[in-house]
């Protein structure tokens, strides 16, 4: 049955999956995201690409509201914070930074990933600490690009999962996804203006679509 989060057991840990596209850790206060792009439609709009404004202003909107829905200690971004060099505006840059103070009392960390080695880390001023994968957090090995650990249960991101629902007809319907595989769960891109990669359920993999403010696990 679908539901407004859905509730998972990874490495011994209870997580919940939410329809906001992120992974709440609630023992450890700790709120998952990933593939935020910001700054992506102004990168295409320095290319002349006619592309919506206000993407960044949405992110940012979305985050707060999850923040002060579960209070969170820290906050983890998966990569891709940042989408590209030109997308480094100083609009972008100071509605980030204004955000970031409402929220100064929370430890936030990302760890870069592809977009990110290209875009440069956030200013120091934001107050966002940087590290490379896999950065250990308890049971957990967080990281951009999906992999295995020796030890430790993977979150990543990466791949924008999505999955595709059929319909009694020819309805076919594209949902952003949770992954989850043996010692691994990859997150859905938190960014508004973001793509997505099909991901097919296989053996197992368990695929969790996000849709309509809920959460279900794909039969």
């Amino acid at each position: 049955m679908n539901q407004l989060h859905t509730t998972v057991l990874w490495a011994d840990e209870e997580l919940l999956l939410l329809p906001a596209h992120a992974l709440w850790w609630p023992a450890g206060r700790t709120l998952f995201v990933a593939d935020l792009h910001l700054g992506k439609a102004a990168s295409y709009r320095a290319q002349g690409q006619p592309v919506p404004c206000g993407t960044t202003a949405d992110n940012l909107a979305r985050l707060g509201a999850l923040m002060s829905t579960h209070n969170p200690r820290q906050l983890v971004f998966l990569g891709d914070f940042l989408h590209a060099a030109s997308g480094r505006t100083a609009q972008m840059l100071n509605a980030l930074l204004d955000w970031r103070q409402r929220y100064a009392p929370v430890a936030m960390t990302l760890v870069r990933g592809n977009h990110d080695d290209r875009a440069g880390d956030p200013p120091p001023e934001v107050g966002i600490d940087v590290v490379d994968e896999p950065w250990p957090l308890g049971p957990f090995a967080c990281c951009h690009h999906p992999q295995s650990h020796p030890t430790r249960f993977v979150l990543a991101g990466h791949l924008h999962p999505v999955c595709h629902i059929q319909g009694p007809g020819r309805d076919r319907l594209r949902l952003p996804c949770f992954v989850q595989t043996p010692g691994q769960a990859i997150l859905p891109a938190f960014g508004a203006f973001t793509g997505g990669h099909a991901c097919a359920p296989r053996p197992g993999q368990t695929l969790y679509a996000v849709g309509g403010g809920r959460i279900w696990q794909v039969p």
